[in-house]
């Protein structure tokens, strides 16, 4: 018997969403289906999105490094590598996700749910891989092309900025003699899915506050939040060399 992992209307919905409308529903389905759903109701192996995620992630790959080679041909290898990496990380794939709430539609076991899954940037990143992959099947190279080129290939100055924030933040303010300082201000949730509070500040330069669901996260959102302050006030975020 089919399992019914998401009801006609919520798949007609997330299609909407991402403008794309698969011809056999199953890669879908497959896609925002997650390992922890998947043993819970006892689905063969197969039917997680784990397959789907692995394929989506060579599709991405090709299809970033494509898109660079032939818009950027100023980069050398070393510059295309990390512009690469920024745009395929968890956190910017996460990002990504989101913006069409990809994380609305993942099927989560109920332990999985509880302990703030869906909230794990490592889950939402490879639900997306895995819907990239389900397109690739459904449509081929050149749905799936036109998906990651709409989602994910956009604002790729932004995502670099979000990236590299931490370091790029560092670089600016040591132009003024100065470092970056991460202050934990406090963190509230149950232990299972904690959000940590994070103030970054450098002299009179900013301060600035962020949360995350790591500390790590927390910095680096942090960070971010600096650098978008010092370009509003007319600073030069762009560190030598890295134009």
């Amino acid at each position: 018997m089919e399992i019914n992992v998401k009801n006609n209307s919520d798949l007609k919905e997330f299609q909407n969403r991402i403008g794309y409308h698969f011809n056999d529903e199953k890669y879908l389905k497959t896609a925002l289906t997650h390992s922890s759903f998947a043993n819970e109701v006892k689905m063969r192996k197969v039917n997680d999105n784990e397959r789907l995620e692995f394929l989506g992630d060579a599709v991405l790959e090709l299809t970033s490094s494509d898109y660079i080679y032939k818009n950027h041909s100023e980069m050398n290898e070393g510059s295309m590598t990390r512009l690469r990496a920024s745009i395929v990380c968890e956190p910017t794939l996460a990002l990504c996700a989101r913006a069409f709430g990809l994380d609305e539609f993942i099927m989560l076991g109920k332990g999985e749910e509880l302990t703030g899954g869906r909230k794990r940037d490592s889950i939402v990143s490879d639900a997306c891989e895995a819907v990239i992959g389900a397109i690739y099947l459904d449509g081929g190279f050149a749905s799936a092309k036109e998906f990651i080129t709409k989602f994910i290939l956009n604002d790729l100055d932004n995502k670099k900025l979000f990236y590299d924030s931490k370091t790029i933040l560092q670089e600016v303010v040591q132009a003024n003699g100065i470092e970056v300082k991460y202050e934990m201000i406090g963190e509230k949730g149950p232990e299972h899915d904690k959000i940590f509070e994070v103030c970054a500040s450098a002299g009179d330069l900013f301060n600035v506050k962020a949360e995350g669901h790591t500390k790590k996260a927390a910095q680096q959102k942090a960070a971010y939040n600096a650098l978008i302050l010092l370009k509003e006030q007319g600073v030069d975020i762009n560190p030598k060399g890295k134009r």
